[in-house]
């Protein structure tokens, strides 16, 4: 689900309405933001492509690596050096970026709870910047697999199963411990788009200072309206849904957009300004891996007793968006949901568990026109 799908799916756009209506939807600010299903597909930032191979897997995964503590008013700072980083890298000809992404699903045998990735994949992509080249995608589904040594323990305990009956968004689901073969197809020129629609050409002019770039990424444009019912609109979802929805989306931008290097920069330093995204210091990815991080306030989400959801999955937990970057280059190495308070499918992880990640194996600019890799990420 991108960006506009999930602002218009829980904000429908109003009609006008009366002076005496506004008293009435200022009232609604006050209500709490209400999330009950998971985010889905290649980040709220990724590609946007029309063909065989944009379509071939929605990939989900996680990791039950611990969160970061709370706010760490030590680590003020850190993404800002590696934003200063970030917008000294070199530039290429092509763009590419190869991630892996997915969900975190519980197992519950009575030989003991463990966690899966579930939907596991991998998508290679890569973009010419010159006017009207295009690109290409490519995807492939991961085995699933269990999250760390103490998930694939219970795992064995309980018999090793090959699939995995789950409970996803609002079905059942069974996912295996098989890999598929990448499907590959180019994408027209006219048919590579990013968030909100971007083609490689507007990202190439995009401009490099952090205001600019905060009114253009992370301001809703309803805010300048003169219709009141359209502000108060507008600053419904801007506090709903910008905290945590435009980190991760401005966090998929980064990963797999041909973002110029000085306004990588700006974006991040764009980011770290924002009310409700805080520098949280050093932390570590789902794959093990260091780095410097930003992360949303948490927000709740409760699985309510609809659409036949099972007993175990039901009630609310809450949760927070994170960003880590490289501190040595300022590139994206995950996106990520982390557990802050246990509850409803997560009652019996900590926090910090992780219920979804995004994250980029290898991406960077290059002059030789990319290809995918043969061997499995996770070999």
């Amino acid at each position: 689900m991108d960006e506009v799908q999930m602002v218009r799916e829980y904000y429908p756009e109003p009609a006008a309405a009366p002076a005496g209506e506004v008293g009435r939807l200022k009232a609604l600010l006050a209500e709490p933001p209400r999330r009950s299903r998971p985010r889905l597909g290649w980040g709220l930032g990724g590609l946007v492509a029309v063909g065989a191979a944009a379509t071939a897997a929605v990939t989900l995964v996680g990791g039950n690596t611990p969160v970061p503590g709370p706010v760490n008013l030590n680590g003020t700072g850190t993404v800002l050096a590696a934003a200063a980083k970030a917008e000294q890298q070199p530039m290429g000809r092509y763009w590419y970026s190869r991630e892996v992404a997915g969900q975190s699903y519980i197992m519950r045998p009575k030989t003991g709870t463990y966690a899966v990735t579930g939907a596991l994949g991998e998508m290679f992509s890569w973009s010419d910047v010159r006017p009207g080249a295009g690109g290409q995608v490519s995807s492939r589904d991961l085995p699933t697999r269990p999250l760390t040594e103490r998930d694939a323990a219970q795992w064995r305990r309980a018999g090793s199963p090959s699939s995995f009956r789950v409970w996803s968004n609002d079905h059942y689901t069974t996912f295996t411990t098989k890999a598929t073969s990448w499907q590959t197809g180019g994408i027209a020129p006219e048919n590579t788009r990013f968030l909100d629609g971007r083609s490689v050409e507007d990202i190439q002019r995009l401009p490099t200072d952090q205001a600019k770039l905060t009114e253009m990424f992370l301001t809703h444009p309803r805010l300048k309206s003169k219709d009141p019912v359209q502000r108060i609109w507008a600053e419904k979802v801007q506090r709903r849904v910008t905290i945590d929805g435009k980190l991760a989306a401005v966090g998929g931008f980064l990963r797999n957009a041909p973002v110029q290097p000085k306004v990588r920069a700006g974006l991040m330093r764009a980011l770290a300004a924002q009310p409700g995204i805080h520098e949280i210091g050093r932390a570590t990815d789902p794959l093990g891996r260091a780095g410097v991080a930003l992360a949303s306030d948490d927000r709740a989400v409760t699985n309510a007793d609809e659409y036949g959801v099972p007993k175990a999955e039901l009630g609310t937990y809450r949760y927070r968006s994170v960003v880590i970057f490289d501190e040595r280059t300022g590139a994206v190495l995950s996106s990520q949901d982390e557990l802050t308070k246990p509850g409803g499918p997560y009652a019996e992880m900590k926090p910090g568990f992780v219920t979804y990640y995004a994250a980029t194996l290898k991406a960077g600019w290059t002059d030789a026109k990319p290809q995918p890799p043969a061997g499995l990420p996770f070999d």
